[in-house]
């Protein structure tokens, strides 16, 4: 029953540890709340892992990929076989998520939860759902036991990892045509108008955009998805990898470990994780605000706000191993600037 003890190990943030680095921050040598959302992000860090003066140094980004039956359709400007090609790049360290994460110190662990085409490699961390899911212009992209399944794996994944030694988790993804069930997963939730949320993705024209739009709003009418349900909505219009990212963000939240939420995919996946588990939201770090129109609707759902604003769009885990960079950055701030009392500076007006 990993899913349900996982669900009941998620427990509200340390607010007597968030009061103490709320009181950190404000004796440090600074008017109160001049760093805005470096202090924000470090008293969440604190809230989350209990300790005021955190340092999480060891970080790693999880890229799920997984393939789409809905990519059939014409839905994304790059073709299925891309998948298993960018696979193969992340392994060899040559995509922009490695690169991000050599910058950040931080590690990439890349997952097949259910791509088309098996890559056989040693370094891929293999957790198959399936060869991809169905199309959801046809029917359910996948069954509820698959859904869970994914979910599972994720938190399978994330627990692992905690026990490694990491410290600081993120999502990340590949799979073509997979904004496709994330807007789909979307408009499942908020109910906004389909046209409203869908974007080119890695390309697409106008009328692929209007197309696309179109396929989206014919997979929610034939599914019929539960938007009190997140693994209804899973099953029948997501994919593999949101739901495998979805568990990596509850496998976090139940050990307290802090998980940075990429682009628009992990903020479906996220969706899924808030509808299982409300209080999961506590434990995420939203990185940024993607290109894709949908995601600033996403995020003001989930409630979190995002650090940077960057004109991304690429997933992978790209714009949360920047944030790495920031919340380095927040952490050090807390542990290394001085306060009034130890450097000697009045802080008379400043409080």
């Amino acid at each position: 029953m990993l899913f349900e003890e996982t669900i009941a190990k998620i427990g509200e943030l340390d607010k007597e540890a968030q009061a103490r680095a709320r009181r950190r921050q404000d004796a440090l040598i600074k008017p109160m709340g001049s760093l805005g959302m470096l202090e924000d992000v470090a008293i969440k860090i604190a809230g989350i892992t209990g300790e005021t003066m955190p340092w999480l140094e060891k970080k790693a980004v999880i890229t799920m990929a997984g393939d789409h039956g809905i990519a059939r359709e014409g839905v994304s400007a790059a073709s299925q076989e891309v998948t298993p090609q960018m696979v193969r790049g992340f392994l060899n360290g040559g995509a922009a998520i490695n690169v991000l994460t050599r910058h950040a110190g931080a590690r990439v662990v890349c997952v097949d939860m259910g791509m088309a085409k098996v890559v056989d490699d040693p370094r891929l961390v293999v957790r198959r759902i399936g060869p991809g899911t169905n199309n959801i212009a046809e029917g359910p992209a996948m069954t509820r036991e698959q859904a869970r399944a994914a979910v599972e794996a994720g938190i399978e994944i994330a627990t692992e990892e905690i026990r490694g030694g990491t410290q600081l988790l993120a999502t990340g993804d590949m799979g073509i045509g997979n904004t496709t069930p994330s807007t789909a997963i979307l408009a499942a939730f908020t109910g906004f108008p389909v046209p409203l949320l869908t974007g080119k993705g890695t390309g697409l024209n106008p009328e692929g955009v209007q197309r696309k739009a179109q396929l989206i709003e014919k997979a929610l009418a034939v599914n019929t998805p539960d938007p009190r349900d997140g693994l209804d909505v899973l099953a029948k219009v997501g994919g593999f990898e949101i739901g495998g990212l979805a568990g990596v963000i509850l496998g976090a939240a139940a050990s307290r470990v802090p998980v940075v939420i990429d682009g628009f995919i992990s903020g479906a996946a996220a969706m899924i994780a808030r509808s299982l588990a409300p209080r999961a939201v506590d434990y995420m770090i939203a990185s940024h605000l993607s290109e894709e129109p949908g995601h600033r609707i996403m995020l003001t759902w989930l409630g979190v706000e995002p650090m940077l604003h960057m004109r991304m769009r690429l997933g992978e885990g790209t714009g949360a191993a920047l944030a790495f960079t920031i919340i380095d950055a927040a952490l050090k701030i807390v542990r290394e600037m001085a306060t009034f009392e130890e450097a000697g500076v009045s802080d008379e007006g400043l409080h």
